[in-house]
């Protein structure tokens, strides 16, 4: 008695080339995505970033909301180690270094405006005299020593950022896995002394965090003429959103600032740089006004 032995259908040599020949293809559909990813991910493009212009400077929102830059005098400037500047349920902002002014915010952001006119990973070669002109600023011996120590203050601060989607996903991670390096505020520099050129050097990873828009942007021409630092600072803080009305209670405000004399004080140096904004340009109508809950709150239209 003879018995017929039949393969199942999954199993047949038919099956099977078929089976192994669509692997095959699977296979190298996935190298050619990853190989194209990587492409992408290595050719140098330009750090792109909507609005901005010679007469604008950029800087991401986290930043710019944080005390990572202050109103800060030269002498009181404390040493930070792993502070939290910024935490909330979608961002967390850690620095490391000599708390930063409001000088080192003008020229991080003329640095960064400057990288936006070379490729991502390219270092932009300036003459010092150039970028202290393109900062509003005299040239001379002192005004060089400045701008060199504050490119030496800017390469040692370091920060850790993490920020997340709404649906909790990871946006981006920088410095807070042991596994990640921290992020520079300015990579470092090299200066030629005989030519007087500066070599900016910045990480690739800021070209992440500027994106999807997520930056303010600055009239340059108007925070040049602004005489106090704190006007300098609230410029930023406004420029981080998009509402009209904007209102802050002053406790906010001031540990933003980073300022430590008595409330009554920061007051009258907050009504000062309300006027000078309204004058130049940038707010309307501040006030400040005792809110709901008895705290003082400062508020202006923003133009």
């Amino acid at each position: 008695m003879s018995t017929n032995f039949c393969l199942p259908f999954h199993e047949t040599p038919a099956t099977q080339r078929l089976s192994a020949a669509m692997q095959r293809a699977k296979e190298k559909a996935d190298e050619a995505v990853a190989a194209a990813a990587e492409k992408q991910a290595t050719t140098p493009v330009k750090m792109l970033l909507p609005g901005l212009n010679e007469s604008v400077r950029a800087i991401p929102n986290y930043i710019a909301r944080s005390a990572i830059f202050a109103p800060v005098r030269k002498g009181c400037r404390q040493i930070h180690d792993d502070t939290v500047f910024l935490e909330g349920p979608n961002i967390l902002l850690k620095g490391s270094g000599k708390q930063l002014s409001e000088d080192h915010s003008d020229i991080w952001m003329h640095a960064m405006y400057l990288q936006t006119t070379v490729l991502v990973g390219e270092a932009p070669v300036i003459n010092r005299a150039d970028f202290l002109r393109g900062m509003g600023r005299p040239t001379g011996g002192s005004a060089y020593d400045w701008l060199h120590d504050g490119m030496k203050d800017l390469s040692r601060f370091t920060i850790c950022i993490e920020a997340r989607r709404r649906d909790g996903s990871v946006k981006y991670s920088y410095g807070q896995a042991r596994s990640c390096r921290l992020l520079a505020m300015i990579g470092g520099f090299d200066y030629q002394e005989s030519t007087g050129l500066y070599t900016l050097y910045a990480d690739p990873r800021w070209a992440q965090i500027f994106g999807n828009r997520e930056f303010a942007l600055l009239d340059w021409a108007k925070r040049l003429n602004l005489r106090h630092d704190l006007s300098k600072s609230l410029q930023r803080l406004i420029g981080t959103s998009s509402d009209e009305r904007q209102k802050y209670t002053l406790e906010t405000l001031k540990d933003r600032a980073q300022y430590t004399s008595p409330m009554r004080k920061f007051r009258g140096n907050l009504e000062r740089s309300l006027a000078e904004l309204e004058a130049c340009g940038i707010i309307a109508r501040p006030c400040i006004e005792t809110g709901a809950r008895g705290q003082e709150m400062a508020s202006w239209t923003r133009l």
